[in-house]
């Protein structure tokens, strides 16, 4: 297994090949996939548990398209904080981690503390629930939201490619 100057990350080609593989299509049989890579379905069954142990796998999750349920509105959403002390933060991320239509909330710097994006039925669903209870939030000074007209480019799939080089 190779180390890549990482002590806790001990991947081989056939990790990687794995990881590659379930990022793809997680529901494929270890079967299936140890088929595809030439490895026994126990053996990628022991590396997949192995590298849900590790961390490196956190969870596997169905990705489900928010159009299709009715989640057709997505803002990208800036805010600022009035103040921007330790606790202030805190309470704000405390907050945030209430809303469901938050997808993901990233602390940032530059011009705003946070940037969120976020989903919604409607126009309305949004300012009216979302972005009203947003600004209700502890030490939130400023907020500004750009709605995403078309998603040029989406995905989850981390790119592996440049860890099987030495």
């Amino acid at each position: 297994m190779k180390n890549n100057g990482r002590d806790d990350l001990l991947l081989d080609k056939y990790d990687i090949k794995i990881l590659t593989a379930l990022q793809k299509d997680a529901g494929c049989s270890n079967q299936t996939l140890g088929e595809a890579i030439h490895l026994s379905a126990s053996q990628v069954s022991r590396r997949i548990q192995r590298l849900h142990s590790s961390g490196i796998i956190r969870r596997t999750v169905a990705l489900l398209d928010p159009s299709r349920i009715g989640l057709g509105v997505r803002a990208i959403t800036y805010v600022s904080l009035a103040r921007h002390g330790h606790e202030e933060g805190r309470s704000f991320e405390r907050g945030i981690a209430a809303f469901p239509e938050v997808l993901e909330c990233y602390s940032v710097t530059g011009e705003s503390d946070y940037i969120l994006q976020i989903v919604a039925a409607s126009l309305n669903d949004l300012s009216e629930s979302v972005l009203r209870r947003l600004t209700g939030l502890k030490g939130v000074n400023s907020i500004r939201s750009n709605i995403v007209l078309q998603c040029i480019k989406t995905s989850t799939e981390l790119p592996l490619g440049q860890m099987g080089r030495a």
